[in-house]
């Protein structure tokens, strides 16, 4: 486990909705139901800045649900949210981006008739040419030029620099999963949010993707992933947020968080512990 690097997390009470002693994001009372299905429900919740914090909890717990909300993809019936001191709340989803609260899928959202590059390229923010007076004038080049080297340094960092020029819908899923997360670092994330970055790849690119994750970390970025491997969540995580019925029931250490009965009951059911004593 990384804790160790964070300090100030030592003497956080291991309890649902903690205050943090540096947070970057605040969540206060956000609320979205379907029919009569309340899918998310958190009173309060802060992320810890420069942690890599998952997010856990059973099938249906509303941990997508929570990431769409946060990040403009859904509209909540209530509830604000600040990052870095900014109201987030009612902005679309590039907005919260440029901000720099950015996101990656489950299902990975590369352009497929773009080529790897192209795809890079489309995440760099603040992008001169975007405006009509700047692409007139060209100013949009010396920008374009620097964009491009930092692009090709990121597919280089990923594995990806061979395929740069490849449309990105010949790779395979687990080369999605890389070109995913290069395309979020081009967007210069001081939050990154990963929707099941694990998911669906071979162990030795699971490895890989760890490694990116940790040195995310280490450049300065927060990190928050939701994650069903319980081995990812206890050896990368500084701290576990656990969902349930769209509900925080528990956060803390990974190691408290893996010890709370609500927590196992959560995940096996609240008879588990009498059928395991039959």
């Amino acid at each position: 486990m990384s804790a160790d690097l964070l300090p100030g997390l030592d003497g956080v009470a291991p309890q649902p909705g903690v205050p943090k002693p540096d947070p970057i994001l605040v969540v206060r009372g956000v609320e979205r139901s379907f029919g009569g299905l309340q899918a998310v429900d958190v009173a309060h919740l802060e992320v810890a800045r420069g942690a890599i914090t998952a997010l856990i909890g059973p099938n249906g717990a509303g941990k997508t649900t929570l990431f769409n909300l946060l990040t403009g993809f859904d509209h909540p019936d209530a509830g604000a949210w600040l990052f870095d001191g900014q109201p987030l709340q009612g902005k679309r989803a590039h907005q919260i981006a440029r901000a720099g609260m950015v996101r990656t899928f489950q299902l990975t959202k590369a352009l497929a008739r773009l080529s790897l590059l192209d795809n890079m390229l489309l995440a760099a923010p603040g992008q001169r040419g975007e405006h009509l007076g700047g692409a007139l004038a060209g100013r949009w080049r010396p920008q374009e030029a620097r964009n491009r080297t930092e692009a090709e340094g990121l597919l280089e960092r990923f594995g990806l620099a061979a395929m740069r020029d490849r449309f990105a819908g010949t790779l395979s899923g687990g080369q999605r999963k890389l070109l995913e997360m290069a395309r979020a670092l081009m967007a210069r994330p001081r939050l990154l949010m990963l929707d099941e970055p694990m998911a669906g790849v071979n162990p030795a690119l699971r490895q890989t993707l760890l490694a990116h994750i940790q040195e995310i970390r280490r450049e300065g970025a927060t990190v928050v992933f939701i994650e069903h491997d319980m081995d990812v969540v206890m050896g990368t995580s500084d701290w576990v947020v656990v969902m349930a019925e769209g509900r925080l029931i528990a956060e803390g250490p990974p190691a408290a968080v893996g010890a709370d009965p609500e927590v196992i009951d959560a995940y096996l059911g609240r008879r588990h512990g009498k059928a395991a004593e039959a």
